[in-house]
């Protein structure tokens, strides 16, 4: 490195050499001329500086600017951005609605729902249970939609509103079979959803869900899609129900609730969400089911004009699944083990006994009493069928017309499983939990 002894500065390496002293060096002591140096290079290290002291001058600027020359001082970088007005739409069915435009124009239609169930315990005291769900307004006069077994066996039923009103319901009817139940509330003036038409849905289209998730986070939305249509699905007490798939998140506490589509049309009673077996320690996320709306709103009309659905077919038997190991140990056919026949239903009528196996209905094979009621769904009252019977190990074939399904009828059905109920648990006292006894044990008897 070459310096330059007057000011300590570098000195340009391709200039001539001048000596640490300061004297200059040449022939006859003149000092050596020097050569030129190249304007470029002079003009391109004055744009250097120039942008360099720029630079400094620029970041000095915006670190003033921003307060980072503070030292006690940290500045948090905010952005800003409109408010978003979300307002009540017209729901037409033509045009695409956005979510938060749901919402609003619907949150208010939806409801949770409180019941309380009293039983008597082993000491023969009362206790009460709570259980919570969801629903949705059907009518501006208060009559509100819901699945079946959010109200099933409660003695008291409240519904509340967004805006924290509170209602005393009144069950008007219900129909466990396909888990639907109309309520009504002494109110005017209310915002029904508007319902569509879940046979247009495509797998794929988005849709949304307003409920009451665990019965505390109420008034929750939740969003997907519509993952599958038509799906058979085995409920908890065997009942097998059509259902609209979907992602959208279903938990505890939105069942009742309405699905929307885009349009802000209900397509669907969110319902149920599959999960994980007792055998299973995997997490299932994903699969909820919403029963189609398509495939109750005649019945939900019947509920609010005569309190049940008329014309179900009703043939007044309780029915137990005759389990296969019992079938192989005795030689006996698979099927719907009757239970009991009441004596003024169209199945006493029709010569069906206590012990009847049913295997079959209108040639249909029959297996398991969930079965039979999948067959019954088909028929409606005043039809009529022949049924394939084993008796004594014989096969029979009895011609049956079915009554109708009227709550009266059902009434007395549950009285007397409840009466069976009682003797079956005796009998299992008395004769130990091993083995299977007449009738057997450890059925989910079904009445039709």
């Amino acid at each position: 490195m070459y310096y330059n002894s007057d000011n300590g500065f570098p000195q340009d390496p391709w200039s001539d050499p001048i000596e640490t002293t300061g004297r200059p060096v040449g022939e006859g002591g003149e000092p050596p001329r020097r050569k030129k140096k190249k304007s470029g290079l002079r003009l391109a290290a004055l744009c250097l500086a120039c942008a360099l002291v720029g630079g400094i001058a620029g970041g000095a600027g915006v670190a003033a600017a921003t307060g980072a020359f503070s030292a006690d001082r940290t500045t948090l970088l905010e952005g800003t951005r409109p408010a978003t007005v979300v307002e009540v739409s017209n729901v037409t069915g033509r045009e695409l609605l956005t979510a938060p435009e749901i919402y609003a124009t619907f949150v208010g239609s939806t409801v949770g729902i409180t019941t309380e169930i009293v039983t008597t315990n082993g000491w023969g005291q009362p206790v009460s249970q709570a259980a919570a769900g969801s629903g949705f307004v059907i009518t501006s006069d208060g009559y509100i939609l819901t699945n079946y077994h959010v109200i099933e066996d409660a003695d008291s039923i409240q519904v509340s509103f967004v805006d924290g009103s509170t209602y005393d319901a009144e069950l008007v009817g219900g129909e466990s079979e396909n888990d639907i139940a109309v309520l009504k509330i002494e109110a005017t003036g209310l915002t029904p959803v508007i319902i569509g038409d879940s046979d247009n849905v495509e797998v794929g289209e988005q849709v949304v869900a307003i409920g009451n998730p665990l019965g505390e986070l109420t008034y929750s939305m939740t969003s997907g899609i519509v993952s599958a249509k038509d799906r058979s699905i085995t409920m908890e007490n065997g009942e097998v129900m059509n259902m609209i798939q979907t992602d959208t998140a279903i938990n505890s506490g939105n069942s009742g609730g309405p699905l929307f589509d885009m349009y802000g049309q209900v397509i669907g009673i969110t319902t149920a969400k599959l999960s994980s077996s007792s055998s299973s320690s995997a997490t299932i996320e994903g699969l909820g089911f919403a029963i189609p709306i398509n495939d109750i709103k005649d019945m939900v009309t019947d509920i609010m004009e005569n309190g049940y659905v008329t014309g179900k077919a009703y043939m007044g038997i309780t029915v137990s699944t005759v389990p296969e190991s019992v079938s192989e140990r005795y030689g006996m056919s698979q099927g719907a083990l009757v239970e009991i026949v009441d004596e003024n239903s169209c199945a006493a009528k029709a010569g069906l006994e206590k012990g009847d196996i049913i295997t079959a209905i209108d040639g249909e094979t029959v297996i398991s009493s969930a079965e039979l009621v999948e067959a019954k769904k088909a028929y409606k009252a005043g039809d009529t069928v022949t049924l394939t019977v084993e008796r004594d190990g014989e096969m029979l074939e009895l011609t049956l017309t079915f009554d109708e399904d009227t709550p009266e009828r059902r009434a007395a059905q549950e009285e007397a499983q409840a009466q069976l109920e009682e003797e079956q648990q005796s009998q299992q006292s008395e004769q130990g939990t091993e083995g299977y006894f007449w009738p057997f044990g450890g059925f989910s008897p079904w009445f039709y």
